[in-house]
């Protein structure tokens, strides 16, 4: 049995995804054992949100939350294939959009190498 995961069954590619969410999230949003893990009040939430943001576009409520959860992912140094699979994007391409928000990602180039990083270069004597 895998605990502490979200299953989002209507997506808009129509493929169902399970996503884990850590034991703080599961026990601040579940209120069932199964079924519906949190009562939903979109039409609440979407008025709060138009006070917090009123020049969001129409229909970007749900959006809005997705796009700030994905680039905080990344500026927090996220894999990339781990986000793609999070926000169910067919391509990797679409996932990139939020690679500019990883900080130093560059360095993954020395700490992600074949050599960790850790290459000795030894100097040859000749006579």
């Amino acid at each position: 049995m895998v605990h502490n995961c979200v299953t989002f069954l209507e997506t808009k590619n129509g493929k169902k995804r399970t996503v884990p969410i850590s034991q703080v999230v599961s026990d601040a949003i579940k209120t069932r054992e199964s079924g519906t893990l949190f009562d939903v009040k979109y039409r609440e939430f979407c008025l709060i949100l138009k006070r917090v943001k009123p020049d969001l576009p129409k229909g970007q409520a749900a959006h809005v939350l997705r796009h700030t959860f994905a680039s905080h992912f990344a500026m927090n140094g996220g894999n990339i294939i781990a986000l793609q699979r999070i926000l169910g994007h067919a391509i990797i391409q679409q996932t990139m959009a939020y690679a500019h928000f990883a900080p130093d990602y560059l360095q993954d180039a020395v700490a992600f190498n074949p050599l960790g990083g850790g290459l000795t270069v030894h100097t040859v004597t000749t006579w």
